[in-house]
């Protein structure tokens, strides 16, 4: 990364730290060395940088979304876990693209209500949770479980406050340090429409008994004809039909 001057700051000037003494770093830190804490966070002022350039759209001033960013780097270090076979690069990401979109989103001209916007902060911080705990891909019905709110609420909420970014992107590289940053709470390949059609049939099937369930699941998503189910679950073909038939209408009356 060449010389970038932000906020009166020369980034040439920043210092540049290996793995190993990044960790010697995090160590005082953590025995209290005030000035191993500002070393450590100057070095990683690149970090921030590099984030702030993924909204290099916004009509906000790179200078703001950098302070912004620092804020998110505060919050990364002072929850960070060291112990964890986690890079902090990896773990500070996140929170410093979470902190300037929010700042983003508290100043965009489209309201979203307050109550709305807890939703999604609480779905979007109960993901990083799962991920930090090894979850690779939660998924929204996870995370919905994951705060107990509605899946549509969850749904919403998510879509009211989201950014069109994409997290496939490398977000990052210096040097040794080169990841990028996967959102998995919206599918590209999905429209608004078929996602809240996915989401309805979801909590349709819920209420279908589980018999009937095991013979939509075949029949639909297994692609089983009535023929093959029967000869699975043991029950004849006119059973089959007649299963088919009563969960498709419980689905169908849930639907409407």
């Amino acid at each position: 990364m060449g010389r970038v001057t932000i906020c009166g700051l020369d980034t040439s000037t920043l210092p540049r730290l290996n793995s190993t003494e990044c960790d010697a770093l995090l160590k005082r830190i953590n025995e209290g060395d005030s000035e191993a804490r500002d070393l450590f966070l100057r070095a990683n002022m690149r970090l921030v940088l590099s984030c702030v350039g993924r909204f290099s759209k916004s009509q906000e001033s790179a200078d703001d979304l950098f302070q912004v960013g620092m804020v998110g780097l505060l919050k990364a270090l002072n929850n960070f876990d060291s112990s964890l076979d986690v890079r902090f690069s990896t773990y500070a990401v996140p929170m410093i693209l979470g902190e300037i979109k929010r700042a983003l989103r508290d100043k965009t001209t489209i309201k979203v209500s307050r109550s709305m916007r807890d939703t999604a902060y609480r779905a979007l911080k109960a993901r990083e949770k799962m991920v930090e705990e090894g979850k690779e891909d939660p998924d929204i019905m996870e995370i919905s479980a994951e705060i107990g709110v509605p899946i549509r609420e969850v749904a919403c909420a998510l879509d009211a406050v989201s950014e069109p970014i994409s997290f496939y992107e490398p977000v990052f590289s210096d040097g040794e340090d080169s990841l990028e940053l996967v959102d998995q709470l919206a599918d590209s390949k999905e429209t608004s429409d078929n996602w809240s059609e996915r989401l309805a049939l979801h909590e349709a099937l819920k209420n279908v008994p589980e018999r009937e369930l095991e013979v939509i699941k075949l029949r639909y998503f297994d692609g089983k004809t009535q023929v093959e189910i029967s000869k699975l679950v043991g029950i004849s073909q006119a059973q089959v039909s007649r299963l088919e038939k009563n969960a498709l209408a419980r689905i169908k009356e849930d639907l409407m």
